[in-house]
């Protein structure tokens, strides 16, 4: 098993800018989670957010605390930009923590412990114990399952939906990063251990750039941060929003007609400004006339 990664003492802050766009078909209402969490394991030192013309947007912040805003549009196009700089300061783990007992888990983190819409842990238990059951309890146990994960599930990029859960993944042996969180969310749930899901911004070193899914495990006491896709360091990840799965993420939710016409994210841990002239080619969404 790899050895888990150490940060760098004093790392740079991160950079990073998010564009979308939009072609609004009819009155829609739109409800992002796209700005930086502030969080005990990251300093939010500057943001900016722009948002279309004439667009009065209402700040707010779900059950999660999950910081998010909504704005109604009418029809026609439609570009927001959020530019942040980020410290991050997230510990790895040492390797000594210990699995809680159930009677030991605190209140605020037992809904994690619990199945979700998209981690049916109550239906894998007995998969999960052979699979990992006879594993040492701790931070390996967890990063065996991401590597289990690795090993036995393709990643491969337009295979799910957002309805896919984690048992969908299971026997399909194929998914996104967010169907490997799911999963090993799930296999985390059903040995005890509470787990939720991390939506965020990193930097891949393949294009395109998008959001990222990973997960936390509660051990030792506080949650510990795991990749099982591997694209990312836990060290480097940007929270955004953090819930029991995908539903409590989801960097937009749109009631209404309307067609993404733009995505284009930027993320330098380096510190390195967003251009304004990014490589189209690294574009999640492009802009039929790149594209073409």
């Amino acid at each position: 098993m790899s050895a888990m990664p150490i940060p760098a003492a004093n790392p740079a802050p991160t950079v990073l800018r998010c564009d979308l766009e939009y072609q609004v078909y009819q009155p829609s209402h739109f409800i992002f989670q796209i700005e930086c969490s502030r969080s005990e394991d990251q300093l939010l030192l500057a943001e900016n957010l722009v948002v279309g013309t004439g667009i009065v947007v209402r700040p707010s912040t779900d059950p999660y605390g999950n910081r998010m805003f909504r704005f109604d549009a009418v029809p026609g196009l439609l570009g927001l930009r959020y530019d942040a700089t980020v410290q991050i300061d997230r510990p790895a783990p040492t390797g000594l923590e210990l699995e809680a007992e159930i009677s030991e888990i605190p209140d605020a983190v037992l809904p994690y412990l619990m199945p979700s819409r998209f981690c049916p842990s109550d239906t894998m238990g007995s998969d999960a114990r052979y699979l990992f059951g006879h594993l040492n309890r701790g931070p390996s146990r967890v990063e065996a399952i991401c590597q289990w994960i690795r090993d036995n599930i393709a990643y491969q990029i337009g295979t799910s939906n957002p309805t896919t859960t984690a048992l969908d993944a299971y026997q399909q042996r194929v998914g996104v990063c967010r169907d490997f969180a799911h999963l090993a969310i799930t296999f985390c749930r059903a040995l005890n251990i509470p787990a939720r899901l991390v939506g965020g911004y990193c930097h891949f070193q393949e294009p395109p750039q998008d959001f990222h899914a990973v997960i936390e495990a509660w051990i030792g006491g506080r949650w510990i941060m795991f990749d099982p896709t591997q694209l990312a360091e836990p060290f480097n990840i940007v929270r955004v929003a953090t819930g029991l799965d995908a539903k409590n993420t989801a960097f937009s939710t749109v009631y209404g007609a309307f067609q993404m016409t733009h995505m284009h994210i930027q993320v330098s841990h380096e510190g390195q400004p967003a251009s304004d002239n990014p490589d189209p080619i690294q574009a999640t969404v492009r802009r039929q006339s790149m594209a073409d």
